[in-house]
């Protein structure tokens, strides 16, 4: 099952460092990894999306908390939460098919950020099945370049993740 996992650390050289090669050297997975700090720029927010069964996903994160930089960690699937991704994605766009292109663009709710002669460089946000759905519908061969940030996430409601 998958789990996003919300650790915050201390922001100091090398903590990321630390925390991926705990992953890395238990043979975990990440499937994706975001950090930026947080209101307090002496901690930033890592939050890690990862695979497994519960006891596994409880055995990384009982060593992810021995780490000496990590000040806490939560696994966000434990209780309600709010999940999103950021996609920029550059499609070749046409005289022939830039309208279908805004069309759809504008059904997922994207933004066009930037437009040249032959392309169209599109930001979009939502959950990750959202943004496959819409690499879907684009037609074979369009799709120039795609960047996504991995998932970011947090609790619902008023609970919040203190340090």
């Amino acid at each position: 099952m998958r789990h996003i996992l919300s650790l915050l650390m201390d922001n100091e050289a090398g903590a990321l460092s630390r925390v991926a090669g705990l992953f890395s050297a238990r043979s975990f997975n990440i499937e994706s990894l975001t950090v930026a700090p947080t209101e307090d720029p002496k901690v930033s927010r890592m939050t890690i999306v990862t695979s497994g069964s519960d006891a596994i996903i409880e055995q990384i994160m009982k060593q992810v908390n021995k780490l000496v930089d990590v000040v806490k960690v939560v696994d966000l699937n434990e209780s309600r939460h709010i999940e999103r991704e950021l996609m920029l994605i550059k499609i070749a766009a046409k005289k022939t098919n830039r309208a279908e292109i805004k069309r759809m663009v504008d059904i997922f709710r994207g933004r066009i950020i930037d437009v040249t002669e032959n392309s169209f460089t599109i930001e979009m946000t939502g959950k990750g099945e959202k943004l496959d759905a819409f690499i879907e519908t684009i037609e074979d061969g369009l799709i120039l370049e795609v960047v996504r940030s991995g998932i970011s996430g947090i609790s619902r409601g008023d609970k919040a993740i203190q340090s």
